[in-house]
């Protein structure tokens, strides 16, 4: 007999991650009032309410479906995105921001077609993967096809250019692939081509360079590239033990650059100091080890290996971000999943958190 009853553990991790999420968002978003050229209506408008409001709505409705839907829409869901992320780069379509390009406008919401590539690209690899079973671990079968997936997905983030959100991809790729009975000397290799394309990046981009150099030595350029670590540190720093308290942020009123976006971990750190910080990487954790172990339970391979690829998306681009707020990962200009503001982002993490608890549903009672 298997189970009706979603895994509530999951749940209420994902439940806390969104209410110390909300709280902290909206504390570092007061420190766009004192920015002049900052929206602050229109960026808490969609973080409300595409991000929350209609990302609570996909996550109950993920959670009630049958998963075994995505693994018959993955093809097309993939051809949309991959749809979605060229007419980004059309100029009277795409949206630039920043020297780059990764936005479409939909009225009032600006939305970002990576994310959904993202999500199509974990499903579109899991079905690949279990329709294929033991010839995963063959060059042909396992190997070939996520160096052609990831080679496609490269070519249109790199155009944007999203070279962060590339190398997230290529880690949820691997973990999959590994998760899936991969060899791992196809991962050996991956790994040797995944290093002389950074080094190809650094050398022909040189924002891919500035940001190894600045973490190689933070003093350097401290008011250009080194700028925003600097004052990162300085707030992780003030906030201490117990932090400054909520809303006392003193570094996101124009100190910090983007302090609702890749830098709001910083912000977390000085309202909530040490025993904050330490709270919301338990709960990254805990999302990681609960859903890693929904994925052991479960029979079937292709929900498996979509909630390994879910979790893992979701954890690495979490500590891909923190790591580079504290000074330990070069700055990657990523979001914080739950956190950061990004009403697609936001969006797209509850409707996966739903699907993870749509397939926990099935894993038999013990």
């Amino acid at each position: 007999m298997k189970s009706v009853r979603i895994d509530k553990t999951f749940l209420f991790i994902t439940l806390a991650l969104i209410g110390f999420g909300s709280l902290i968002f909206f504390s570092a978003s007061l420190g766009l009032l004192a920015r002049a050229s900052a929206d602050y209506s229109k960026i808490a408008f969609s973080q409300a309410i595409l991000g929350l409001c209609l990302g609570t709505v996909a996550l109950i409705v993920a959670a009630r479906l049958d998963y075994h839907i995505w693994k018959r829409l993955a093809f097309y869901i993939l051809l949309v995105a991959i749809i979605l992320n060229v007419l980004v780069l059309v100029p009277s379509i795409g949206i630039a921001h920043g020297g780059a390009r990764r936005w479409l406008e939909l009225g009032p919401f600006s939305f970002q077609p990576s994310e959904v590539l993202k999500f199509a690209f974990i499903i579109y690899f899991a079905a690949w993967l279990s329709a294929k079973k033991e010839k995963v671990r063959t060059f042909s079968g396992g190997f070939l096809p996520l160096v052609v997936l990831l080679a496609l997905v490269g070519g249109l983030l790199l155009s944007q250019p999203d070279t962060d959100t590339f190398l997230i991809i290529v880690t949820t790729g691997v973990a999959m692939f590994i998760a899936a009975g991969g060899r791992w000397r196809w991962v050996i290799t991956l790994g040797v081509i995944g290093v002389l394309g950074v080094v190809g990046l650094a050398l022909t981009r040189p924002y891919v360079m500035k940001r190894i150099t600045t973490f190689l030595n933070p003093a350097t350029d401290s008011l250009g590239a080194s700028y925003q670590i600097q004052q990162s540190l300085i707030a992780v720093g003030s906030g201490g033990l117990l932090g400054r308290g909520f809303g006392q942020s003193i570094q996101k009123f124009t100190y910090l650059p983007e302090p609702v976006g890749d830098s709001i971990f910083a912000v977390a750190a000085e309202e909530f100091g040490f025993v904050g910080s330490i709270t919301l990487i338990a709960l990254f954790s805990l999302f990681a080890t609960r859903g890693l172990k929904i994925a052991s339970g479960t029979p079937k391979a292709f929900a498996r290996l979509t909630v390994v690829g879910i979790v893992i998306m979701i954890i690495s681009q979490a500590f891909v971000n923190i790591g580079a707020m504290l000074g330990v990962l070069p700055l990657s200009g990523i979001t914080l999943p739950f956190v950061s503001h990004g009403g697609t982002s936001l969006f797209m993490s509850l409707f996966e958190a739903g699907i993870v608890l749509s397939i926990s549903r099935t894993i038999p009672k013990s």
